[in-house]
């Protein structure tokens, strides 16, 4: 699921002008570091560790068998300010079908926020992929709204061959076709291998994705991984109850030479099925809150 939210929600955000440093860097971190959800990990450290290479092209595509079809509902609150935004509010729905050779996704995010010099905004954003199961197949949209009014609209499919060698033909904003690096994962495949990678221990991994949520081709991310065994915390489903579960911190990183802070962070604790709750999103200047507020998991497919 990280890989729907980062730049996605980010994207959307990026409307609600933050509060820029005099220096024409990054918004002010100040504090939220310290309060991050997963606080043994501060974001310093993860910048810090801003990956020098992308996941091996020999890596073979992680197996997205274990994951299931869910509709998630998540309330979304403010849980920090030192900028800009002065309040924000909202909810997010998360849907995945299961069909059989493919993965459909459809995501809704839905924010209503006040900022000092932008007054109220309403946020809205709607994000479908469908994505094939052998990871080599991505068909994606994004529509994203400002106050019912269309900011922009990212469309096309991406393709990558059994040697590892991909490209993205975008219909939106603008026809255009760009190359993705080697060894680039596609969004269930990059939960996959997060999940993959918590379950054998890795303390970190830092493959690259494409997701299809903006028109700029693949970025990096940097993925730390804090334990993993029965949940320690109350589980927030019955849906959830029995399953293994670990912490997950996803650092993104533009693939710039001088990208040496990450775009947008994001904590959350990931169970086996591929279902995340007690989200904690940062967004440089305030930080958001996502509590899962309602679970369903379909029974897979009989006839796949």
């Amino acid at each position: 699921m990280t890989a729907f939210l980062r730049r996605h929600a980010r994207r959307a955000f990026s409307h609600i002008s933050p509060t820029p440093r005099p220096d024409g860097g990054r918004p002010f971190r100040g504090y939220l570091a310290s309060a991050f959800l997963l606080s043994a990990l501060p974001s310093a450290c993860l910048a810090a560790a801003h990956p020098a290479s992308p996941t091996p092209a020999s890596a073979p595509t992680p197996a997205t068998s274990a994951l299931v079809g869910q509709r998630a509902l998540y309330d979304l609150s403010l849980a920090e300010s030192g900028g800009n935004t002065l309040s924000a509010t909202g909810s997010m729905t998360y849907v995945v079908r299961d069909t059989c050779s493919a993965w459909s996704t459809q995501q809704h995010l839905d924010i209503q926020s006040a900022t000092r010099n932008g007054g109220a905004v309403n946020m809205v954003s709607d994000y479908t992929t469908l994505e094939s199961k052998d990871g080599r197949h991505l068909v994606f949209r994004t529509v994203q709204k400002s106050n019912d009014a269309v900011l922009q609209v990212v469309s096309g499919e991406a393709n990558v061959d059994a040697q590892g060698h991909g490209v993205v033909q975008y219909e939106k904003p603008i026809k255009k076709t760009l190359k993705l690096p080697e060894g680039t994962l596609f969004p269930m495949a990059h939960t996959a291998a997060i999940l993959a990678a918590a379950q054998r221990g890795a303390p970190n991994i830092a493959p690259l994705l494409f997701d299809g949520t903006g028109p700029d081709g693949a970025q990096e991310t940097y993925i730390t991984l804090l334990g993993w065994g029965p949940p320690k915390d109350p589980v927030t489903s019955p849906a959830l109850t029995n399953q293994p579960a670990g912490r997950v911190h996803v650092a993104f990183f533009s693939r710039t030479p001088d990208s040496i802070l990450p775009d947008y962070e994001i904590g959350m604790r990931y169970f086996a099925n591929g279902v995340s709750d007690m989200l904690d999103m940062d967004f440089g200047d305030f930080r958001m809150r996502g509590t899962l507020h309602s679970l369903t998991l379909p029974p897979r497919a009989a006839h796949c």
